[in-house]
């Protein structure tokens, strides 16, 4: 008998083992119960010979009337042809290896009947003209009084296709999987017996039967849902877990108080909240003031005022006497956090200073690229406390930095750090944890946010600011090459207006390589255009417009220098990488071309749209592309010119990426735990088994009276992947 944590070379013997190992990395009988078949085919109607097609995949029925076998002159080997006929044509059956190595030799001999599938390919004889033929097809002798029966049947049948890998074909991974199964031996079923009734789940022995070698296609229904449900289950019994931990850790709350910095800054504030933002704030400021480290998810699209929100939280924790730490993915994003922060708060963000009010604290900047002397005063006002703000990158990570009290952690785009980057900023806090806010600008589709971030509670900022103007989409296609001529001339109209443009490319040039998500050019197409190779024909289409240049190469000086320029109207034309992707901020800006818009994904198209049209003034987004008509890329950047609906967006994005990918697996370093359940397709799936999930550990939190599935838990959610899940 085979337990699900046998080593496969004790079940299937030493060769076969180490093909699975090294091509498919399947090591146990468990891993290979979890190899499910990526497709499944049955033979079909059976097609008469007359009608047989270039290229089909048929299933016919006929009677062999010539065997004749072959030494090939051009290689050595042995090529058995078998004739069949059915009475509307013939038809040509090729078995290709070594002389005498052929069942069919034995079992098709002349007036045999049988069941002959495979793929119609032509070729042509010697004799002339073109002859059908199906090489190496799956046979089935059948008797003549049973033969219609047995047709039927035959066709019927349903075909796993499981994975392959060389050396080791489709059949031969059935057949392993066959002989695992054979030999089973489950231990008692993991999942609750009252849920299975309750949820109409089948048991795991019968769902690994019916993945495997289903009899009928509702057969393998039953076993795609039960098995759906164990991977849904699983990840969301881990994050309940998170949730009931998390919850129970020590934080120094932070309540709201009256007459601080929060109260000097509303009123100072030139514009109303949103109801958006108001609702989420009272959120934010309820889960600050409990005794318990908040962690929650804000997210909003593009401009809804996610900042502002971050920003009344941090002046919050500095009214309780604490201090809050921005973690930002860039350089350039941290700077103008820091711009930004500090133009918001005015005189409240100059404590210490002459003009500075009476409530004030400090922003300090902390990036790994400043000079000693700016680092220095960074670290000293982080470390005193006079600093209530610290805006950073990875640099606030390091050792050397240091906080008086550290309440909020604000981390924007989550999705750029990693597990151990945000464990070391949260253990810069003695004797608990800090409240932690994580921001994404890229909105989450319901099933991701449960899944991915379904420890942290979530908020979302749905609705737009006021002042916010339209921004239009137009893709530039290659086949009217006048559209791209009527971009320069507006890019021209916009800046004779004193308005501002930007310019992106994939990459900086053919030496410096990519930045950002670039896709990988297609077979045949040119490789992205770089900045450094449009710069020069930029000079001479724009000559006479002031153009800057912003690059992940530039020293951050000049990197900073370069954005102040622009921001301030110095510059026209800003052609940049996607450093500008999220937290550029400049009202003047109009105009977003997008140069080789179809290297880009979904999301990022939607995140660099969203850097015009900040102002009252319309933006104007332009998409330009080789793509071709009738392609998934152009059908891509269709879509996002249809729509500013970031979530719709999403919805699409998530389509278009592996499970693996919205997971982070290649972060976690191994492969998605999800290989049936789709977070695009599968949402009430999810529903259900995060309200069971919760339930469940609600009154079982160690799962002490449920063993099977702390079990399947641990074995399937190892300290690494549980790691990876925890976002907090």
């Amino acid at each position: 008998m085979a337990k699900l944590d046998e080593p496969l070379r004790k079940v299937l013997g030493d060769k076969t083992a180490k093909v699975l190992d090294k091509g498919l990395d399947l090591r146990t009988v468990g891993d290979l119960l979890h190899h499910y078949p990526r497709r499944y085919a049955h033979r079909g109607e059976l097609t008469p010979l007359s009608g047989l097609q270039d290229g089909e995949h048929v299933t016919v029925m006929a009677e062999v009337v010539k065997v004749q076998g072959r030494t090939l002159t051009r290689s050595p080997g042995y090529v058995l042809e078998i004739t069949v006929t059915d009475g509307t044509g013939t038809l040509k059956l090729s078995f290709f290896g070594r002389k005498g190595s052929y069942i069919p030799e034995r079992d098709l001999s002349p007036g045999t009947r049988g069941l002959f599938a495979g793929k119609i390919s032509t070729y042509r004889p010697r004799s002339g003209g073109e002859q059908r033929q199906l090489t190496h097809p799956q046979y089935k002798v059948v008797e003549e009084k049973s033969a219609e029966r047995a047709a039927q049947e035959w066709a019927d049948e349903i075909i796993p296709v499981h994975p392959s890998t060389k050396g080791l074909d489709i059949e031969a991974i059935g057949k392993a999987v066959g002989i695992v199964l054979d030999r089973l031996d489950l231990p008692d079923d993991p999942m609750p017996a009252e849920l299975l009734r309750r949820r109409g789940l089948i048991g795991l022995r019968e769902a690994y039967e019916g993945i495997h070698r289903p009899r009928t296609w509702d057969e393998l229904g039953r076993a795609k849902k039960r098995l759906k449900w164990d991977e849904a289950f699983v990840v969301q019994i881990a994050l309940a877990q998170r949730r009931r931990a998390a919850a129970a850790l020590p934080a120094t709350p932070r309540p709201p108080s009256f007459g601080g910095i929060l109260a000097e800054f509303d009123a100072r504030l030139p514009f109303e909240l949103t109801e958006g933002q108001r609702e989420v704030g009272d959120e934010i400021a309820a889960d600050l003031a409990r005794e318990h480290p908040m962690h929650r998810l804000l997210q909003g699209d593009v401009g809804s005022g996610k900042t502002v929100v971050a920003l009344r939280a941090m002046l919050q924790v500095v009214d309780g006497g604490g201090q809050a730490a921005l973690l930002a993915p860039t350089e350039v994003l941290a700077q103008q956090h820091h711009r930004s922060i500090t133009a918001l708060l005015g005189d409240l963000a100059r404590a210490g200073q002459i003009g500075g009010a009476e409530n004030a604290t400090r922003v300090a900047l902390l990036t790994g690229s400043q000079g000693a002397k700016a680092r220095k005063a960074a670290l000293l006002d982080a470390a005193s406390g006079a600093a209530g703000i610290v805006v950073g990158t990875h640099a606030l990570l390091q050792e050397s930095v240091q906080f008086a009290d550290l309440g909020l952690v604000v981390v924007d785009e989550q999705h750029r750090f990693g597990v151990e980057q945000r464990d070391a900023l949260r253990e810069k806090v003695a004797g608990g944890r800090p409240h932690v806010l994580v921001m994404t600008a890229t909105p989450i589709p319901r099933t991701v946010a449960m899944t991915v971030f379904g420890d942290l509670e979530t908020s979302v900022l749905g609705q737009l600011p006021a002042g916010r103007s339209e921004i239009r989409t137009h893709v530039v296609p290659p086949e009217r090459p006048a559209f791209l001529a009527r971009v320069w001339e507006r890019i021209r109209e916009e800046a004779a207006q004193g308005r501002q443009i930007y310019i992106v490319c994939p990459r900086i040039g053919e030496q410096e390589g990519d930045e950002g998500d670039v896709t990988a050019p297609e077979e045949g197409r040119r490789s992205p255009l770089g900045i450094m190779e449009l710069l020069p024909k930029l000079e001479e289409i724009l000559a006479g417009l002031r153009v800057g240049v912003l690059h992940g190469k530039l020293h951050p000086d000049e990197k900073d220098a370069v954005m102040r320029r622009f921001a301030a109207g110095g510059l026209d034309v800003l052609l940049a990488t996607t450093v500008i992707e999220v937290g550029v901020d400049v009202a003047n800006a109009t105009v977003m071309v997008i140069m080789d818009a179809d290297r880009f994904g979904v999301s990022q198209l939607h995140q660099l749209r969203g850097r015009v049209g900040r102002g009252s003034l319309h933006g104007l987004c332009l998409l330009v592309t080789d793509a071709e008509p009738g392609s998934k890329a152009r059908e891509r950047l269709d879509a996002v010119a249809s729509t500013t609906d970031g979530f719709a967006l999403s919805r699409l994005d998530l389509e278009q990426r592996r499970e693996g990918d919205v997971l982070g697996a290649a972060q976690a370093g191994r492969a998605s735990s999800l290989r049936l359940l789709t977070l695009q397709r599968d949402e009430d799936v999810i529903l259900d088994a995060r309200e069971e999930a919760t339930a469940l550990v609600g009154d079982d939190p160690e799962l002490a009276r449920h063993p099977g599935l702390a079990t399947v838990l641990s074995s399937l959610l190892d300290e690494e992947r549980a790691d990876f899940l925890e976002k907090g």
